[in-house]
């Protein structure tokens, strides 16, 4: 019997390690339900494809938080019962724990986003299992479109503040606006979670739903943006789209989540690409809590595959590669000093229009002015025709004395004249 009981332990670890179905020994009876079990586990192709399993020999994410910002997790599933640690609601119909699906349309759109990146399947193969099994989440509920009281910009702009000061070390962001730029309130909202070392992973967007190249958020300088590919790691014309923001890409076909009502449901698109590759930067940081944002980012891309048939990257539709779990936790890689997805607040100093800076009020500095000298008297009355002692002094006098000197020299003059012809006649000789 206790022999039966080592190769029964054997397996369900080769299960849990491996996704492999291990072959039953004639001892032990296989449950019914186990045999049919491992279906769900075996569709999750991208735990062997891309590393995941082999990560979890080194973490499985315990200790990170991962802030879905979504329509809402959803109360009930016993995946997300211990998986949830805190939640709110930033849209003004939700529920305070951001529990509840806002979104008709999208309700299941935030469990489906949280179960790929953390869902707790632990050792029942028969539940879906998040990418980091053991790191918790925070649900933020917001509204798209008319599912909401509160305008969107505001209300991602709020999520990411909440998020942030309620612990996340990652935050995961599944939507696009399709617009390259983003709204002003946002700036401040994305660089107080850089500057407060939170990885930010962001959906590139997908062409089937309109999307012809990544819009904002996925344009903001910084966050790691996640493209998608199919199960066969092709970049994929309807889940994804293209962009020069793109940083890696992930499964975005066939994928798996845990619906509103409980159920594990097929689904596609970036939205799930994304916290497949959010799981991943929780257990980087799980194997390596001293690292920074930055650095988990670079280590995310660093060690990403690189696709068949691209020579350069990154590549417009790839990113750095398709990414891969096992060597992200594991491979040694230098660190960086800055961000390689971008630095916002440059982008910020650079491109926005700010405000003068107030001048600052000039400080008045009272002067004094010697009193002025006391006015001259008052003339006496005189007649206007009369010169007065100055006039006389500087005008009339003058001129009087070089008038009379004028005609004493032209008198001296005719005086000389006359004295010359007098002596002519004198001496002019008398006529016969």
């Amino acid at each position: 019997m206790r022999r039966v009981a080592r190769l029964a332990s054997f397996a369900l670890a080769l299960v849990l390690l491996t996704g492999a179905t291990p072959t039953p020994t004639p001892e032990a009876t296989p449950d019914p339900e186990e045999t049919s079990a491992p279906a769900i586990r075996d569709r999750q192709y991208w735990l062997n494809d891309y590393g995941v399993r082999r990560a979890w020999r080194t973490t499985q994410g315990e200790g990170v938080t991962i802030a879905v910002i979504d329509t809402g997790i959803v109360d009930g599933p016993p995946e997300f019962e211990e998986a949830v640690v805190g939640g709110t609601d930033v849209s003004g119909v939700g529920t305070p724990d951001g529990r509840t699906p806002v979104d008709v349309v999208n309700r299941n759109h935030g469990s489906w986003v949280a179960s790929l990146a953390a869902a707790r399947g632990g050792r029942d193969t028969d539940k879906m299992i998040g990418v980091a099994p053991e790191a918790n989440l925070l649900s933020v509920s917001l509204g798209f479109g008319a599912a909401a009281t509160v305008p969107f910009a505001q209300q991602v702009a709020d999520a990411i503040v909440w998020s942030v000061d309620n612990g996340a070390d990652v935050i995961n962001l599944s939507f696009t606006t399709n617009q390259k730029a983003w709204d002003e309130s946002w700036d401040d909202a994305f660089l107080y979670a850089m500057e407060k070392d939170v990885v930010i992973v962001v959906a590139a967007g997908n062409r089937g739903a309109g999307t012809q190249s990544v819009g904002a958020p996925a344009t903001i300088p910084g966050v790691l943006t996640v493209a998608g590919v199919t199960p066969e790691g092709e970049a994929s014309f309807e889940a994804s789209t293209q962009g020069i923001t793109i940083g890696v890409s992930a499964p975005s076909e066939g994928l798996l989540g845990i619906s509103a009502d409980g159920v594990v449901e097929e689904w596609k698109g970036t939205s799930g690409a994304a916290p497949i590759v959010s799981g991943i930067a929780a257990l980087v940081r799980a194997a390596h809590p001293d690292l920074s944002a930055a650095d988990v980012i670079n280590r995310i891309i660093t060690t990403a595959r690189k696709p068949e048939g691209v020579s350069e990257v990154p590549d417009p539709f790839y990113g750095y590669g398709l990414v891969n779990a096992a060597a992200a936790v594991s491979a040694e890689v230098a660190p960086v000093t800055e961000n390689p997805m971008g630095d916002l607040k440059r982008w910020i100093e650079v491109n926005r229009r700010h405000q003068p800076a107030p001048q600052p009020t000039p400080t008045v500095t009272p002067v004094e002015i010697p009193p002025l000298p006391p006015a001259d008297p008052p003339a006496e009355a005189r007649s206007s025709f009369l010169p007065s002692e100055d006039e006389l002094r500087s005008g009339t006098l003058p001129l009087v004395a070089l008038s009379g000197a004028g005609i004493l020299v032209v008198l001296g003059v005719i005086a000389a004249v006359r004295r010359v012809r007098s002596a002519r006649v004198r001496r002019s000789p008398s006529k016969p």
